[in-house]
C-alpha cells in the first residue's frame, strides 16, 4: 500500500563545525555512558587535527542537493530537511521548522543502513525524541528501511573498489587484498542487534553480506572484513580484528598491495578519515604495503537515487530491490517492519 507524504527528513549522526563545538559535540555524543574526560579529549585531538570540523555536515549537504535534483527527475514533490542526534541542526529543531511549514507526514532517511541499536533503534528513538519535542502538532514520521543491499549502493561501493585498485602501482594489483571495514560495536550489542527471533548479531551478519556483495560485484573472490573505530573500556570486548592490527597480518600471507572499502559507512566522516586515511595508511606504509582506499558512496549519483527509489517504495508502493540473504528491517510497503523488542540496548559498563 502507498503512503502520503509532504517531505523527507535526512536524519544524521552529526558533527562540529568549528573547534568550539568539539567537546560539547562529544559530550552529547557520549552523554550517560560514563566516559571520562581524558578519553573525550583524546578524540577531541583527531577532530582538531582537522580544524575541529567534521566533514560530515558538508557530505550530507552534498547528499541532500543531490537527492532534491533526484526528486524533481522523478516527479516526486517533496522538501527535503536536514536534521541530527548530536549537533546541529538537531533533529528537535529541524522538526520544530517542519511543523511551522506545514508538513504533516514526513518519511525519513537514516545515514546508516544497518540494523543494530545505533544504526537502526536509536534514529527511531531520535524520532520518538523530537516529536515530543513538539508537541502534539508534530508531523507523523516514517523511517525508511535498512538498506545495506540495495543493488544501486553495492554498485556504488564496487566501482569504487575498482577505481582504488586502479590506482595502485601496477606490478602489485595480484597482489593485492581487499579488506571491507565498519565500526566496531561491543559484542554484546551485535548479540542483541535485530529481532530476538531471527537470533542476534544482525549487525555483523548485515556487513558480511553487503562485503560479498560488494566483492562479487568488484570481481574479487576473497577478502577479509574488519572492523574499527572502537571505544570504550579495554576490558568490554569488542568487535574484531582491528583493520590496524589486521593490516600486520597481511606481509605473512604474501600482500604487498590492500584496497581498504569502509563499507560500513555512506560518507567520508571524520572516522573514516582518520582511522583509514591517516592511521592505517601509516601503518600500511611502515610495512611496505601499497595502499588505496575506497570512496564512500554518499556522493555518488546513484546513492540519491537510492534514497529516492527508498521513498517511492512508501508513497508509490514501489516493490523493494534488494541483492541479499541476510534480513533487512523497517518500515517497508510488504510490511517488514522492526519488532518492538528489535536491537534493544545494552547496558554499558561504566
Amino acid at each position: 500500500m502507498a503512503r502520503a507524504a509532504d517531505a523527507l527528513l535526512l536524519l544524521s549522526f552529526g558533527g562540529p563545525d568549528g573547534p568550539e563545538d568539539v567537546l560539547p559535540f562529544l559530550e552529547n555524543v557520549t552523554r550517560g555512558r560514563g566516559v571520562p574526560p581524558e578519553r573525550l579529549a583524546e578524540v577531541a585531538e583527531h577532530y582538531l587535527h582537522f580544524g575541529g570540523v567534521s566533514p560530515i555536515n558538508a557530505c550530507n549537504r552534498e547528499i541532500i542537493a543531490a537527492i532534491e535534483r533526484e526528486l524533481v527527475r522523478a516527479g516526486l514533490d517533496l522538501p527535503v530537511y536536514f536534521g541530527n542526534r548530536n549537533w546541529h541542526p538537531l533533529a528537535e529543531d529541524t522538526l520544530a521548522r517542519m511543523t511551522a511549514d506545514g508538513v504533516r507526514s514526513a518519511l525519513v532517511f537514516p545515514t546508516s543502513a544497518w540494523g543494530g541499536y545505533s544504526g537502526c533503534r536509536q534514529y527511531d528513538e531520535d524520532i520518538a525524541r523530537a516529536r515530543a519535542a513538539v508537541g502534539p502538532d508534530a508531523p507523523e514520521l516514517v523511517k525508511l528501511r535498512q538498506y545495506f543491499d540495495h543493488p544501486l549502493l553495492i554498485a556504488a561501493f564496487a566501482d569504487a573498489i575498482g577505481a582504488a585498485r586502479a590506482a595502485l602501482p601496477t606490478d602489485r594489483i595480484e597482489s593485492t587484498r581487499l579488506v571491507f571495514t565498519a565500526h566496531s560495536v561491543p559484542v554484546a550489542a551485535d548479540n542483541a542487534a535485530g529481532p530476538p527471533a531471527d537470533g542476534g548479531r544482525l549487525y555483523s551478519r548485515q556487513v558480511g553480506e553487503a562485503a560479498r556483495l560488494c566483492a562479487v560485484a568488484a570481481g574479487f573472490t576473497d577478502y577479509d572484513v574488519v572492523w574499527q573505530s572502537r571505544s570504550g573500556p579495554p576490558q568490554v570486548p569488542w568487535l574484531e580484528p582491528d583493520i590496524v592490527d589486521h593490516l600486520e597480518t597481511l606481509p605473512g600471507k604474501g600482500f604487498d598491495a590492500v584496497v581498504i572499502c569502509p563499507v560500513g559507512f555512506v560518507s567520508d566522516h571524520l572516522e573514516v578519515i582518520w582511522d583509514l586515511d591517516n592511521e592505517a595508511a601509516e601503518k600500511a606504509a611502515e610495512l611496505g604495503i601499497a595502499f588505496a582506499r575506497a570512496a564512500t558512496p554518499g556522493t555518488d549519483s546513484r546513492f540519491a537515487e537510492m534514497v529516492v527509489e527508498l521513498a517511492g517504495e512508501q508513497i508509490r508502493g514501489a516493490a523493494a530491490r534488494r541483492l541479499g540473504e541476510v534480513p533487512g528491517y523497517g518500515c517497508t510497503v510488504d510490511g517488514a517492519a522492526c519488532a518492538v523488542d528489535c536491537c534493544a540496548p545494552v547496558r554499558r559498563p561504566s
